[in-house]
């Protein structure tokens, strides 16, 4: 069995070419991009401090240490806090797309990153290398094999997370390529995440980037005291695509081929609303139709055309998605959410409230909303928007959006991402001085020594 075993294996790969970064040498793009993956992440961490998910998870992680929790005066160990900050940043689904995955890359590697750093070694250059290295990691296994996580009914986040949380770590604590292999096979042992919090809007999904995060934590800091860890688990006839994708076929060029050369980071999506990936382009064509004087009252049916591999996620059953059962169901209800965005001009914080999913302005239109699928969507490569209106008089408007707002294609200024943190500050109840002097933080952090305390309470 042995001798049919890769002579060099994937992991092994990857971290010969993790290793060979070294500090300060990010192309300013990258660079750019994660300054504003820290200044999005901090945000959504306080945005949600007061939240009851956020309150159950720091309230059950019962080991107090000497990390950060952002926006709570209690600390935890670096694995706590890891684990609250991640579920605090993902809880409002109004975190970052890497659009080929889809996959969610700050709230899983920030967290991982800065627990690790703060506890173990505050030096920002090396927080800012980890932080690119997991984000790239992470979004880059979303590659090998497109839409086979989801398909076999795991959140690839979840599972990707960890590994990227993993490398991340270890780019951080300046692990060896050995330690950064078994830091990566430990880490395909405690990845995990199913998407069954579809069928009643549970709360799980929130914390598989907190999960993640503290697992490739766990699994760095077990790597760099010796713990082994298996080098194939990439490829492997039981390793990690096995296990989640049903298949160890895949593009794995796609994961180490150019890495470190090019940063697909750079393509990172910050969300417009907090809500799922998908449904932003329809919201847009929505606001728009209603901007052109639609009304909702003569709409007699709206028609969506939209990819085949979002329907069981954000489309069905589709009387769920027309009137979900509670706000966080309403985030992955796309009938919903276009409503809203139509009726009320937009998708912002308040939208899932008791109160909110229960307009029955929304839910009137919402109910006239059905799809049908399109088998040229590019989804997961880009991701589009469509609505055809037939009002009732016979009469037929449309809109299409070819990519997401805050993408690839339209992506948001540093502006939009203060705006966005400020936003969010103040929905968390921080005052304006407090988000003032947190932004001024965040703007040096990578350049001196990581210090978080100011983000407490």
């Amino acid at each position: 069995m042995t001798s049919q075993l890769p002579k060099n294996s994937v992991a092994e790969t990857l971290a010969d070419k993790i290793v060979a970064l070294k500090p300060g040498i990010l192309p300013a793009p990258t660079l750019h991009k994660c300054e504003d993956l820290l200044i999005d992440v901090v945000g959504l961490c306080v945005t949600a401090r007061n939240e009851d998910y956020a309150r159950s998870a720091l309230e059950g992680w019962d080991d107090d240490g000497s990390c950060t929790v952002i926006g709570h005066t209690r600390t935890l160990t670096a694995s706590g806090a890891a684990f609250v900050n991640g579920t605090a940043a993902h809880g409002e689904d109004f975190d970052d797309t890497f659009e080929g995955g889809p996959v969610h890359a700050g709230a899983v590697i920030v967290p991982a990153v800065l627990a690790a750093c703060e506890r173990h070694n505050p030096d920002g250059r090396m927080a800012l290398t980890g932080i690119a290295v997991g984000t790239e990691v992470l979004c880059r296994l979303s590659l090998v094999v497109p839409k086979a996580v989801h398909k076999a009914g795991f959140h690839p986040t979840a599972i990707f997370g960890a590994m990227g949380a993993a490398a991340g770590v270890g780019a951080a604590l300046g692990l060896t390529a050995r330690q950064i292999v078994d830091a990566l096979g430990i880490a395909g042992s405690m990845a995990g995440g199913i998407i069954e919090y579809l069928a009643e809007g549970a709360w799980t999904k929130r914390l598989h980037a907190g999960w993640a995060a503290q697992s490739g934590l766990r699994a760095a800091l077990l790597a760099r005291q010796g713990f082994v860890g298996p080098r194939t688990v990439f490829e492997g006839v039981h390793g990690l695509f096995h296990g989640f994708a049903h298949t160890t076929h895949g593009d794995y060029d796609a994961l180490t081929g150019d890495f470190g050369t090019r940063w697909v980071t750079d393509t990172l999506a910050f969300k417009p609303y907090p809500c799922g990936t998908m449904a932003q382009p329809y919201i847009d064509c929505a606001r728009r139709l209603a901007a052109r004087g639609v009304k909702a009252e003569d709409i007699g049916e709206i028609v969506c055309e939209v990819a085949e591999g979002t329907v069981h996620r954000l489309w069905e059953p589709l009387a769920s998605k027309q009137r979900p059962g509670n706000g966080y169901a309403a985030k992955f209800a796309t009938p919903y959410l276009l409503a809203t965005g139509f009726v009320h001009g937009g998708v912002g914080l308040g939208a899932f409230t008791e109160a909110a999913i229960g307009d029955a302005r929304v839910l009137a239109l919402a109910a006239k909303v059905k799809f049908v699928i399109d088998p040229q969507n590019p989804y997961p490569n880009n991701y589009t928007g469509h609505i055809r209106a037939t009002l009732k008089d016979g009469s037929v408007v449309e809109e299409r959006q070819p990519h997401m707002r805050g993408g690839a294609q339209e992506p948001l200024t540093r502006q939009d991402v203060a705006d966005k943190f400020a936003l969010n500050a103040r929905h968390g109840g921080w005052t304006k001085t407090q988000s003032d002097a947190t932004l001024k933080l965040l703007a040096s952090l990578y350049n001196g020594r990581i210090d978080l305390s100011s983000l407490r309470g």
